[in-house]
């Protein structure tokens, strides 16, 4: 008996120490993105959303949306959730306003240094411009 519970403890214990290894954006493998019709926007990075209405190419936002839900989709809902909607582990990214567009793209391409894999060697500017425009097209909680 005494070895029975002594089992489950280990067993336990092993599931309890390994969650944060299952759990870390490590292990996260990026994944393309078909940018579609949407522009090559080169190496140089933006400081503003060209995809948002009103800027350069606020005409393609609707494109922009289809292409960042799937990016997002395949890249970030893993860690932030279905539709941005956070379990509570990282940032809602709804909510998140104090994040200007310069801060975000720094944020993808570097990493965070705490848990976010840098993005840099995965996805365009135009991949993940779209994932911007997809987030902010998508109703911010109640």
């Amino acid at each position: 008996m005494s070895i029975r519970i002594l089992t489950r403890s280990l067993l336990v214990a092993t599931l309890v120490a390994g969650a944060p290894i299952a759990w870390s954006h490590g292990d996260v493998t990026p994944q393309p993105v078909d940018t579609g019709a949407l522009p090559d926007l080169g190496k140089e990075l933006r400081s503003e959303n060209p995809f948002r209405v009103g800027n350069e190419h606020g005409s393609l936002n609707e494109e922009a949306i289809k292409v960042g839900r799937s990016g997002y989709a395949g890249n970030c809902a893993v860690c932030h959730g279905i539709e941005a909607m956070s379990g509570g582990l990282t940032p809602d990214l709804r909510e998140l306003e104090e994040w200007d567009d310069e801060y975000f793209i720094g944020r993808v391409t570097n990493g965070t240094g705490r848990g976010m894999p840098s993005f840099r060697e995965n996805l365009d500017q135009t991949a993940i411009w779209a994932i911007r425009t997809y987030v902010e097209s998508l109703p911010k909680p109640e």
